[in-house]
């Protein structure tokens, strides 16, 4: 395919474009002359401690992190790390909700919502079952004894799960 030619340019416009790089050089060279030189140190002091210990000069701000206790330094790491965490969880979501944005609202509905519906379903299960076992009739045990007898009875029943409860029942 054979490049389109182009339309003659707008002789305004190059002078425009001329006097723009003028101007942009200037500043760069203006920028470079205003520039320290490596002789001129800019934060630090090269006069030995003692020297400059006593004096009316203002303090400089020194590069780097300003100095912390143990307690503090280990509270911005922990503060780091949960944000940067934060940062990959929030991005996650937002990519997937980029990607369901063409996908038909009633469709994503049901895709979202069977998984629940099934799970619901299984819990009202499993709970009616738990009904109908706790309604069965009760065994009865007859024990005869001869002499004096104590019976004590403890049961412990412990339910695994999500929202899990203890019984205890203690012989009645």
């Amino acid at each position: 395919m054979d490049p389109q030619p182009r339309p003659a340019a707008d002789p305004s416009a190059a002078a425009r474009a001329t006097d723009l790089i003028a101007a942009v050089e200037d500043a760069l060279a203006a920028a470079q002359d205003a520039r320290p030189t490596a002789s001129a140190p800019v934060f630090r002091d090269p006069a030995p401690v003692t020297a400059r210990a006593v004096g009316d000069a203002l303090p400089v701000v020194q590069p780097g992190r300003p100095p912390m206790s143990q307690k503090a330094t280990d509270a911005s790491v922990v503060m780091l790390a949960a944000g940067a965490g934060t940062l990959m969880a929030g991005t996650g979501a937002g990519v997937a909700l980029w990607a369901l944005a063409g996908i038909d609202p009633v469709t994503l509905a049901l895709a979202a919502g069977a998984p629940v519906a099934v799970v619901a379903a299984l819990a009202r299960l499993v709970r009616r079952a738990g009904q109908a076992a706790a309604q069965a009739a009760p065994v009865t045990h007859h024990h005869t004894y001869t002499g004096p007898v104590t019976h004590t009875s403890t049961s412990t029943t412990t339910v695994r799960g999500v929202f899990a409860r203890t019984v205890t029942k203690n012989g009645r």
